[in-house]
């Protein structure tokens, strides 16, 4: 049987630690892993930094190759030299994705040039307009296109106001709407992005969640050393956050909740996190003198299983306006150490039905500090131990990573 060829075109790769090139990387690693030649054709590794990472320099193109002895595979990946702004607003995040297009454009000709087909190409957005260098590679040589969308860009940018333009948004929007019908296929990471696809095309949306190593993300016992380990006192009660830092997440509710509960001997905050925007969150915390929470830059993964499992309660928090246009992904490793989660998500989400129903965490109402304190203290009393085990269940039944991309091959790779 002939070994089929895959291409993933996107702006974050491995061995970037969080994120959508941390989700990149474990699928091209998957698919390699079973016998799949692969390539991709992304940046150097910037996120959640905002800046390109040692020993990387964001110089000139570059090309890796990885081997996989064992399946007779290999991953090539072409890394494409572009804008990375150190203060990532909504005006330098436009030029950062022109910036990729042009980048890739050069390394997709080229591919162009040498008449080689692959048999799937994968686009993941954001950003969303990289996909017409998948459909160009696709009108040329061949192939089937994956229009995989890991987070609603231009509903996002639109509703967090980081863009205005009322045309240059409907103009996007007709663009977006040109690519998703112009695609083979097109998936998303959860059921309420979904809904929302459906409501731009009548086509099928292939489900295609964000997953988790359940073999190495696990329960740990003994929760009390772990928290010495890290500095703290067994009694501690740790509240953290772990993951991107940005204009969804809404974080300045932390910094709120801990100023009024800064009293509480026993309450911890932990914001374990890199980027511009956690400078800010740490000159507000000096600002108002709290000692009560603590930033911790993001844990390399031999820890980061143990430093998860310290939490008593991990706060997963983003916006109001976010809704349903991103998921977040690091649900999916709380869920894995059967952590028990305090969520922001308003009613009407599918974040929220799946939390609710079955009994995954708590809801707080997004942007009520008040109402996050409130959960707090009546938490600090204790919480619902079945929250754990639901959770841990749910990863091992449902977000798996070869559950996911079995299924996966099942839904797309067998046709191609």
């Amino acid at each position: 049987m002939k070994k089929k060829n895959i291409l993933l075109i996107s702006h974050n790769f491995s061995p970037e630690p969080i994120g959508i090139g941390k989700y990149n990387g474990e699928m091209m690693d998957w698919l390699a892993n079973q016998g799949y030649d692969c390539t991709v054709i992304t940046t150097f590794p910037y996120y959640p930094f905002w800046k390109v990472q040692a020993p990387y320099r964001n110089k000139w193109y570059k090309k890796e190759i990885i081997k996989y002895p064992d399946s007779n595979s290999n991953i090539q990946v072409y890394r494409c030299p572009s804008y990375i702004p150190s203060n990532p607003t909504g005006k330098q995040r436009a030029i950062q994705d022109f910036s990729y297009w042009i980048a890739k454009f050069f390394v997709v000709f080229k591919l162009i040039l040498s008449r080689k087909r692959y048999d799937l190409i994968i686009n993941v957005a954001p950003p969303f307009h990289l996909a017409y260098l998948g459909l160009m590679l696709r009108v040329f040589n061949g192939g089937k296109l994956l229009y995989h969308i890991q987070d609603m860009q231009i509903e996002a940018a639109r509703d967090l106001k980081m863009f205005y333009h009322k045309k240059l948004l409907a103009g996007l929007f007709r663009i977006e709407r040109k690519i998703l019908m112009s695609a083979d296929y097109v998936s998303s990471i959860s059921l309420g992005m979904i809904d929302k696809i459906h409501s731009k095309i009548n086509k099928d949306v292939i489900f295609f969640p964000n997953w988790v190593d359940t073999e190495y993300f696990k329960p740990l016992q003994d929760r009390g050393s772990l928290k010495q380990k890290w500095g703290y006192q067994p009694d501690d009660q740790i509240y953290m956050y772990s993951g991107a830092i940005g204009v969804k997440q809404g974080l300045e509710g932390i910094t709120l909740a801990a100023e009024k509960l800064k009293d509480n001997p026993r309450i911890k905050f932990i914001i374990c996190a890199s980027g511009p925007y956690k400078d800010e969150l740490v000159k507000e915390a000096q600002k108002k003198g709290l000692s009560n929470i603590a930033f911790l830059p993001l844990q390399d993964k031999e820890v980061f299983n143990e430093f998860l499992n310290m939490a008593d309660i991990h706060l997963v928090m983003q916006k109001a306006t976010a809704g349903d246009l991103v998921m977040p992904s690091k649900l999916a490793t709380i869920f894995a150490v059967g952590g028990v989660s305090i969520v922001t998500t308003s009613p009407g989400t599918s974040l929220y039905k799946m939390i609710k129903d079955d009994n995954l965490g708590y809801i707080v109402e997004p942007g009520k500090s008040d109402l996050l304190v409130e959960k707090i203290l009546e938490l600090e009393k204790g919480y619902d131990k079945n929250i754990g085990l639901n959770a841990r269940n749910y990863a091992m039944k449902y977000l798996n990573i070869d559950s996911v991309m079995k299924q996966f091959v099942a839904d797309v790779l067998h046709d191609v």
